[in-house]
């Protein structure tokens, strides 16, 4: 098959689950035999080549601005797809629906993965909502196939909009990485600091772990790992603690990410929105005890594999969840271990390819249409 992936910033992915799911799923299809391309937003994508782990890139431009600039690429991207001989266009993101029809007006088969219930996200103003809800009706309509990366997402779209959707996890590898020159550069100890990694924005909560941890009595740290366009006020309240213990490192990808990932006591998933988190289950593949904001789509990924509390409440309830568990290093190691043994069963980036694969045969086999299920689903 010649496939396009079209909605996120591109590879090699240094900036979300989009990114990274675009990354990992392209290079086995292409270990697959098929025939993968990738759409990159110029500046975001700084890398050189034409080629990244056997997926062919296309670098188009874009309008920096955070409402525009999705939606400004993909619709460069649908435009020079439209002339490409592609059998499939993915896209990813639910704000870039409006586009989706582009490709499929040439004969192409048409798939979004429509990520998490983005119009929750406290960054967007009255009318982004409302752009984004019209693009999750227009998500039923304009692509062949919808998938989502959550039983609750695809709940969501069956009993709002009536429509059925294909439900394939987003995946993780098992991993280690021992300590090294990344945590001597941020004066880290093994196991011995709580961790967070994601977009600092509001709706992502990381003050709520700043704040519980400005309450505990402990000699750990506290690092924060992750960055923003866009949300520069909110990062300014956060780095305004008065406590040293809570350390910020900006982005981090690759082998420094892995790093201390792999070497954290814990690792803490504040976000109230969004669908299955990336980082949460790399941290769980990792074999961290992990700690979760109660949302259905954060329970659904934890199983019975960490520990919750209650979001609306926020940092009082965390505290009290933290506070017993850094006393309990056996506890957390036992619970460590259960959830890398959940993404050995539940997640694996080789299941999740096998499943966009399938997908696309039924696509091309004409055994899928607007309105009906595949069938073909991780577990």
């Amino acid at each position: 098959m010649r496939i396009a992936v079209i909605g996120t910033r591109g590879v090699p992915a240094s900036y979300s689950g989009f990114e990274t799911c675009a990354e990992e799923v392209g290079a086995r299809l292409v270990a697959r035999g098929h025939d993968v391309t990738v759409y990159c937003r110029v500046p975001h994508i700084t890398y050189l080549e034409a080629t990244y782990r056997g997926m062919r890139l296309v670098k188009l431009p874009t309008i920096r601005s955070k409402h525009l600039d999705t939606i400004t690429h993909s619709l460069l991207s649908s435009l020079h797809a439209f002339v490409m001989p592609y059998d499939i266009a993915l896209f990813f993101n639910v704000g870039v629906s409006p586009v989706t029809w582009i490709p499929r007006i040439a004969g192409q088969r048409v798939v979004l993965n429509v990520d998490g219930l983005d119009w929750k996200r406290r960054k967007w103003g009255r009318f982004a909502r409302w752009y984004i809800q019209c693009a999750e009706r227009w998500a039923t309509r304009f692509p062949h196939a919808v998938v989502t990366d959550s039983r609750r997402v695809q709940s969501y779209y069956r009993e709002r909009y009536g429509t059925a959707s294909t439900y394939i996890a987003y995946g993780a590898e098992p991993m280690t990485v021992p300590p090294g020159p990344w945590l001597r550069q941020f004066g880290l100890e093994p196991q011995r600091y709580v961790l967070f990694v994601g977009r600092l924005v509001p709706e992502n909560c990381a003050h709520q772990l700043v704040e519980a941890f400005e309450r505990l009595s402990t000699d750990f740290q506290c690092v924060i790992v992750g960055d923003a366009p866009y949300a520069e006020a909110y990062i300014d309240s956060l780095k305004a603690t008065r406590d040293p213990r809570v350390i910020f490192t900006g982005y981090l990808f690759g082998v420094g990410y892995w790093e201390l990932v792999s070497n954290a006591y814990c690792f803490v998933e504040t976000s109230e929105v969004g669908g299955t988190h990336p980082a949460l289950l790399e941290a769980m593949a990792c074999g961290r005890c992990v700690v979760v904001n109660d949302t259905p789509e954060n329970l659904e990924t934890i199983g019975d594999a960490g520990f919750s509390y209650n979001g609306e409440v926020g940092a009082p309830s965390l505290r009290e969840v933290l506070e017993p568990l850094l006393k309990n290093p056996s506890l957390v190691k036992e619970q460590g271990e259960r959830a890398r043994a959940r993404v050995r069963s539940h997640y694996s980036w080789d299941a999740v390819t096998e499943a966009y694969e399938q997908l696309f045969f039924q696509l091309l086999q004409g055994k899928v249409g607007k309105g009906l299920r595949s069938g073909i689903e991780t577990p």
